[in-house]
């Protein structure tokens, strides 16, 4: 399967000017031949805690941008939205997958960025979220959870593919490059990590978008601080043949 990631700057709590600039993105990636498309963390508004002005409702216009660049590029797309909870006081950190065929799946963030205040102003998810497409079975989480490898420990025997989209600050990149490489390595899998670029809110963002293979070499790496659209190629079958060659997490 072909995925792309696209590493993307985003206009501080204005969606329609996010979705004006990502449309031709993800086109250009479906054209590209991408069956899977990431967008960043909070895509449309930046990470911001102005849950009062930013929230959307559940198929609010966050997510129905997404349900429509799927339909129209025939390409599954995912980007994270503050997005209202049924079951919460705060919204969630929500993690949007929509498919060409009209489904959407969602991954509520589970580890909230405390030194931002994220855990003040969004409720934390509990659950993993894996789906298969095209074969490939992807996991999905946000920036933060990166730093908590159990949690893709626990997902490893379901998982192809683990799917982070982000806004990691330029200051710690080099944490966001190597836990992701990490990642890869001790679950023998692939990783796309998908970060912003720019300027948001007093922060820096560099991008350092990386996709990684199974055995933890760089399938493609995007340029700091550029925008950039990612492409690489994945194969839950490489990661069979890692795994049986190699079966490191079963000692």
């Amino acid at each position: 399967m072909r995925v792309g990631a696209v590493q993307h700057d985003i206009a501080w709590e204005n969606p329609e000017a996010n979705f004006a600039a990502l449309a031709p993105r993800i086109d250009e990636a479906a054209a590209r031949g991408a069956q899977f498309i990431a967008l960043t963390e909070m895509y449309s508004n930046g990470f911001s805690m102005n849950t009062a002005a930013i929230a959307e409702p559940i198929d609010g216009p966050s997510t129905a941008f997404l349900i429509e660049a799927a339909r129209r590029s025939g390409a599954w797309v995912c980007g994270s939205i503050p997005e209202l909870a049924v079951d919460a006081d705060k919204p969630y950190n929500c993690l949007v997958l929509a498919g060409p065929d009209g489904s959407v799946h969602r991954y509520a963030k589970k580890h909230r960025f405390a030194f931002a205040g994220e855990d003040e102003h969004y409720s934390a998810g509990s659950e993993n979220v894996t789906v298969t497409i095209a074969g490939v079975r992807l996991s999905l989480f946000v920036c933060f959870d990166l730093r908590f490898a159990p949690d893709f420990w626990d997902a490893a025997d379901d998982t192809d593919l683990y799917v982070v989209v982000a806004n990691w600050p330029a200051v710690r990149s080099a944490h966001w490059t190597t836990l992701l490489q990490a990642r890869a390595i001790e679950n023998q899998a692939y990783v796309l990590g998908v970060n912003r670029v720019g300027h948001g809110d007093g922060i820096d963002y560099t991008g350092d978008s990386r996709i990684f293979d199974p055995l933890g070499e760089t399938i493609a790496e995007a340029p700091a601080g550029e925008e950039v659209l990612l492409m690489g190629d994945v194969d839950a079958d490489v990661v069979a043949r890692v795994r049986s060659r190699f079966p490191f997490r079963g000692i």
